[in-house]
């Protein structure tokens, strides 16, 4: 057996980090780059420079994730950075949001394909109006595993009895709040990320916590798509008939191109195209033209059918006993990210996977006051707001709940006139 049979791959992992400013986000990435050694040595010089011009005595590790320069010299997060590491076990993609309210929507975009967050709380200040908002964010774009990860401990003395109080005050927000409901996945963690302690290594001051350090729990947490049987969805992108007169192999040859947003497809399952209804068996699955067994979730492929179907771009295939609903009219919960409000009186397009429709403003039943979750009335809705509100579309979207599926469950709102993207929804 060679070396490398026995590696364990855990698949990738998408989290993202959110707290208030200075609650140390940045320095918490820094250092589980720094501590897992996936640092390069350039950026590490460059770093220990900026660091000693700052008169600083040890590395500013919070400048490995600040990529812009005005975030460097500002000392704070304004765009989300995304830096990828890997372990030898998973790969990461890490999404570091900035947490002020102006940033609402940076929050959401960062959030919306995470599956894991880290809420920091300030082991001084405690839960916070800024730690509210981000668990109602998360909760909002549906990730499943939380960890509420309590810094600086060594500000006050590693006291197990003010972290004690701290959880239970979050738990307690929470369960008021009904956040996480059925999905009650969180995990509380002491650690110093200035110091590393329970970042990557266990920490000797903090003996009285037994539980597993932030890495540990970031190499066990599940990946995406691989928790539970999800249905087969495969959007149509592209119908692929190549025109080659020297091979006459290729003459009836129709494949249907796309990437499975979720579930998984074998040559022989019984699929229906939508919108038209019509069902036929999967002839061949291919990938990069090679046939394959099987096709499963985030792949992309070209999938052949036995019979001949009109599909276009813009259609799905399901398999026939998991068809969603078709849909003309959405409730969503929605992020409004354009500095030019929502008008009632206007045309959207909505692009919901590779379908496109004309959709018009129906009604905003509330908004929601992201910092005290509470629903207020509204009849527009300005950049950073989120709003409960209803579409009419012109075509039929196949959509199911966020809850059920996010990639099928999610849509973006589009300005003709412009072609900007304006709006990021979450069907109800």
């Amino acid at each position: 057996m060679s070396a490398h049979d026995n590696i364990t791959d855990n698949g990738l992992l998408r989290f993202m980090t959110c707290g208030s400013v200075d609650d140390g986000k940045s320095t918490l990435i820094g250092r589980l780059l720094f501590d897992t050694k996936t640092i390069l040595a350039d950026t590490l010089t460059a770093i220990e420079k900026t660091s000693k011009k700052r008169g600083m005595e040890a590395v500013d590790l919070s400048l490995l994730t600040d990529g812009l320069q005005a975030e460097r010299e500002q000392g704070i997060t304004i765009d989300v950075a995304y830096r990828y590491f890997s372990t030898g076990t998973r790969k990461y993609i890490i999404a570091d949001a900035p947490g002020h309210e102006q940033y609402t929507r940076n929050m959401v975009t960062a959030a919306s394909t995470a599956n894991l967050a880290i809420i920091l709380i300030d082991a001084r200040k405690g839960v916070l109006t800024q730690t509210r908002r981000h668990s109602y964010l998360a909760h909002l774009v549906g990730i499943p595993h939380i960890v509420v990860a309590v810094n600086k401990m060594d500000l006050i003395d590693h006291d197990q009895a003010k972290y004690d109080a701290i959880v239970a005050e979050y738990k307690s927000f929470v369960a008021k709040m009904g956040l996480f409901e059925g999905r009650a996945d969180i995990q509380f963690i002491p650690l110093s990320a200035l110091n590393g302690d329970n970042v990557v290594d266990r920490s000797e001051t903090m003996a009285w916590y037994q539980g597993p350090t932030m890495l540990d729990i970031l190499e066990r947490a599940p990946g995406a798509h691989s928790e539970s049987t999800e249905a087969f969805r495969f959007p149509v992108q592209f119908v692929c008939r190549p025109q080659d007169s020297a091979n006459p192999d290729l003459h009836d040859y129709r494949g249907f191109q796309g990437r499975i947003e979720s579930g998984s497809v074998k040559v022989g399952d019984l699929l229906t195209a939508l919108p038209n209804g019509r069902e036929s068996r999967v002839k061949a699955v291919q990938i990069g033209g090679v046939d394959v067994a099987e096709g499963i979730t985030e792949q992309s492929v070209t999938i052949l059918l036995e019979d001949e179907i009109d599909i276009s771009r813009g259609d799905m295939l399901v398999k026939s006993g998991e068809v969603p609903e078709q849909k003309k009219e959405v409730e969503a919960m929605l992020c409004w990210l354009s500095e030019t409000p929502l008008s009632p009186a206007r045309t959207y397009l909505i692009r919901h996977t590779t379908r496109t429709s004309k959709a018009k403003l129906t009604g905003v039943a509330f908004k929601v006051d992201v910092n005290s979750q509470e629903h207020v009335d509204a009849t527009q809705l300005s950049m950073n707001d989120i709003a409960k509100v209803s579409w009419k579309l012109a075509q039929p979207v196949f959509a199911d709940a966020y809850t059920d599926n996010r990639a099928t469950g999610a849509f973006i709102v589009i300005d003709e006139s412009t072609n900007n993207t304006v709006g990021a929804g979450m069907v109800l």
